[in-house]
């Protein structure tokens, strides 16, 4: 008789390949992903709730269609989770706040967890985050700090943190996160997981709670490409609860991944994405360039006026949406994120102006670079993930301040709306991540997939379940 499988370490793909087989049961799959829930949450603090009844409720259903032979969806008996801003039907949609844990709870789940829901996936619960997702830490005085389960003396980062963790532990193969100025790409980076920040605007928002409406974008978490590229694929589609939501058709991306880079012209990004960081976020960039044979150069000009147009939109924004509530409830804030709200608030109007003019000029300049190249490479995070509770560090010399200096490679691409899908690096002598953003142009998230799976098929890129000691 063959050993067990341990399903923390079996893909999302191979799960729903068990499941419509018959060689392992929805019910069985998801008893294991709450069993370890249970035995890891209490160290990692990446779950907030558990939808347990809901799950076993859902399981047993895929098994009750196998048990008709009825053909099962694409992604039956897949456990996910996700980050507590999408709306879970009966739960308060925390935001990672305190205030928002006592509104009603949500009558319906968020578009895209009811297209993974449809899909045949099962929730398994709502993800630990930075309040209301202005963060790059994973830290949260209202729920406690996600931890990092590579290290747990280690920030996941932030703000989809839990997802990060739920993802890196094999608590779930697949986790559903948001991406304002690098919230999927820094977690992704820290905790060693495959992130697809997909274009803005290609993937529904409806029933999230938003952060800043012009840079918001919402999108997958997974420990190999296919995941993710699978259950992109499935939350794909026009939602007319999203105004913000492009008008494209879906694209499915699942078919063109063994193309893998053949024929892509790729590049390493200079200049800004070539300075900022520590050795390491450059030696992850090099590994990946190597294993693709790149060799060529781009250039995206005043990238960094780019991430500081991209700082005042967000604080003012921000700080727009927030401003009531902190006038009437500012002790019910984390400090550190009503102080850059209460800041935001004071924006002049003219350098918000200013930054939109820089906006439509920086994505010219983007469309530029992408008449040369089809595929960038960048450093996702300017180093590994730093210590929990670490408030600075050395960038070039200068002692600055952690937090937002996490998103120094991150901001001046979703400033602009680019997919990028970033891959987990593993360097010699670490035990720790760190992340290349994979970049490419608008609407062909495709083409970083592609890349993406390439450089996983070498074993150049790769996100092992953490090993989790007591």
């Amino acid at each position: 008789m063959s050993a067990p499988v341990d399903l923390s370490l079996v893909t999302a793909s191979k799960i729903a390949a068990m499941v419509r087989s018959g060689e392992v049961s929805a019910t069985d799959v998801v008893r294991a992903a709450l069993e370890r829930v249970d035995a890891l949450n209490p160290i990692l603090n990446a779950f907030t709730d558990v939808t347990r009844a809901r799950a076993l409720e859902k399981a047993r259903a895929i098994d009750a269609m196998r048990a008709r032979r009825e053909e099962l969806p694409a992604f039956a008996g897949v456990p996910f989770a996700v980050k507590n801003l999408f709306d879970i039907t009966g739960l308060p949609t925390r935001a990672g706040s305190l205030i928002n844990r006592a509104h009603a709870p949500a009558g319906h789940d968020a578009t895209l967890v009811a297209r993974l829901a449809a899909a045949g996936g099962v929730l398994i619960g709502g993800l630990n985050m930075g309040e209301y997702a202005y963060d790059f830490t994973g830290e949260n005085a209202h729920d406690g700090n996600a931890l990092n389960p590579h290290d747990r003396t280690r920030m996941t980062g932030g703000s989809s943190s839990g997802a990060g963790g739920a993802v890196a532990a094999g608590m779930v193969p697949v986790a559903l996160g948001s991406d304002t100025n690098g919230s999927i790409r820094v977690p992704a980076s820290f905790c060693g997981v495959f992130g697809l920040k997909p274009t803005y605007g290609r993937l529904s928002r409806a029933r999230t709670y938003p952060f800043v409406a012009s840079l918001d974008h919402v999108g997958p978490m997974a420990r190999s490409v296919s995941d993710l590229a699978h259950s992109y694929d499935i939350m794909q589609g026009r939602d007319p609860l999203d105004s913000h939501q492009a008008e494209r058709p879906i694209e499915p991306t699942v078919p063109k991944l063994r193309a893998g880079a053949e024929g892509l012209r790729i590049g390493v990004l200079d200049d800004h994405f070539a300075q900022n960081g520590f050795p390491e976020a450059f030696a992850a960039v090099n590994v990946v360039a190597q294993a693709l044979g790149v060799t060529a150069t781009a250039h995206l000009p005043n990238a960094a006026d780019a991430r500081a147009a991209a700082f005042v939109i967000t604080a003012a924004e921000g700080a727009e949406l927030h401003l009531n509530r902190i006038r009437v409830r500012p002790q019910d804030y984390d400090p550190e994120t009503r102080d850059r709200f209460i800041a935001g608030a004071m924006v002049p109007a003219v350098w918000v102006q200013k930054a939109q003019k820089l906006r439509r000029w920086f994505s010219q300049a983007a469309a530029k670079a992408f008449e040369c190249h089809d595929v960038l490479l960048a450093p996702a995070t300017p180093c590994h993930a730093p210590l929990s509770g670490q408030k600075t560090l050395m960038l070039d010399g200068q002692e600055v301040a952690l937090r937002p200096n996490m998103g120094v490679f991150t901001q001046p691409i979703s400033f602009i709306g680019l997919p990028v899908v970033t891959v987990p690096v593993w360097l010699p002598d670490t035990h720790l991540p760190i992340g290349v953003q994979i970049i490419a142009a608008p609407w062909r998230e495709d083409r970083a997939l592609r890349v993406a799976a390439a450089l996983e098929a070498m074993g150049t890129v790769k996100s092992p379940v953490a090993a989790i000691g007591a």
